[in-house]
């Protein structure tokens, strides 16, 4: 396979918003550049940029104008064979795409270019209304950070269709990160060739077969949930439904962290943000992983990799971008809203112990690192193909 100098863009999210965007753009570049390829990242860092005055404005006009921080410079030095883009907002500018003629790719983390919140989700239900046409919604109900100002440049900018979007438009090639992604971005008019499904990776676990580094696999009779306390992942609704005989830790923070200690059962416990690390050592001690989120998500979730690289099975609500998963992939138990979820726990209970091997080898198949690197080298290779092919028409 060829060897390519890619030049990565990337804007990093602040770390008072914790971002396993951030993390899966980090280990990327390693995965590549350990397989050979030059690889250089071009970032900016909202941490650094928003000590600057005004810096709330800047971004606003930002978004809103597609005028910005540009890597342009920097691209025209380095002459990379492919520019994939992972994440401009709020800090690059977007008209730059423009005036760069080599190949591109990007990956679509998320809905931002179809939904202000990037979510598609709204009041507990999926919503597509500016993804369907109605392009003022979002304005309408303030759905960015719950503001109409807030939001504004973010509608602004999304008035139009969704292929007006300057990457959406431009790059050769985009990678989306779950079915559902792919769905949802040909149903807004994107070609389906230039759509490609490669799901993120995560790396080996530290001992995952004898796990020398903590209980036994499987040994505590303790569920976890893994993932920020907010509206779209679903956890007051699972408080608010789960038995009171059933322990379950948390970990995680967010805005809706005083309402879920407020409603959960005394055998739930609240452990906060954990170092990456001490959250791998801990996972394939639990009995299973609750995944209670019933947004389309736009990638397969990283904690739903990290599970089953740990071995750990999942439950998680039928209908759901994880729940799909977890239906065609063989690897846990899927539960209907309304069912007692205790009926699920205990359904749960009995089938997880034998899944955990399967969990792991859907895991080395799927999304190891090797997998993901073989598909995205065959990913820039298509792109630097139509680049090349556009330019003799």
């Amino acid at each position: 396979m060829k060897k390519y100098k890619i030049a990565i863009v990337h804007s990093f999210y602040g770390s008072g918003s914790p971002s396993g965007e951030n993390r899966a753009v980090l280990a990327q570049v390693e995965a590549l550049r350990r397989a050979g390829h030059k690889t250089h990242l071009l970032a900016v860092h909202t941490d650094e940029l928003s000590r600057a005055p005004l810096y709330p404005l800047r971004a606003a006009l930002t978004v809103a104008t597609g005028h910005g921080l540009s890597p342009l410079a920097a691209l025209r030095r380095l002459r990379p064979d492919v520019v994939h883009v992972h994440n401009l907002f709020p800090n690059f500018g977007r008209k730059w795409l423009r005036h760069w003629d080599g190949a591109v790719v990007g990956t679509l983390h998320n809905y931002r270019p179809l939904c202000a919140s990037a979510t598609l989700y709204r009041r507990g239900a999926t919503c597509t209304r500016c993804a369907d046409g109605d392009r003022w919604a979002a304005l309408r109900y303030g759905c960015y950070r719950g503001s109409r100002a807030a939001t504004a440049p973010l509608a602004w900018a999304g008035r139009g269709e969704a292929m007006d979007d300057p990457l959406l438009h431009r790059a050769d090639r985009l990678v989306v990160l779950s079915d559902t992604s792919r769905r949802m971005y040909r149903r807004a008019g994107v070609p389906q060739q230039r759509l490609t499904l490669v799901p993120n990776f995560v790396a080996e676990p530290p001992a995952v077969a004898g796990h020398e580094a903590g209980a036994p696999l499987g040994t505590d009779s303790r569920w976890v949930y893994v993932g920020r306390i907010s509206e779209e992942k679903g956890l007051v609704e699972l408080l608010r439904c789960w038995p009171a005989e059933e322990p379950l830790d948390i970990v995680g923070d967010g805005p809706l962290l005083r309402e879920c200690r407020r409603i959960a059962p005394s055998t739930v416990r609240f452990l906060g943000n954990l170092p990456h690390d001490e959250l791998r050592r801990r996972l394939p001690s639990y009995r299973g992983l609750v995944f209670p989120g019933r947004c389309l998500e736009g990638a397969e979730p990283l904690v739903y990799v990290e599970a089953l690289a740990a071995g750990l099975p999942v439950l998680a609500p039928t209908g759901s971008t994880v729940g799909q998963l977890v239906r065609e992939q063989g690897t846990g138990v899927t539960f209907d809203e309304g069912e007692p979820l205790l009926c699920a726990l205990e359904q749960a209970s009995e089938r997880f112990p034998g899944l955990r091997t399967h969990c792991r080898n859907v895991f080395t198949s799927r999304y190891a690192e090797g997998t993901w690197t073989a598909r995205m080298e065959s990913v820039y290779a298509a792109a630097v193909s139509h680049r090349r092919a556009g330019a003799l028409e």
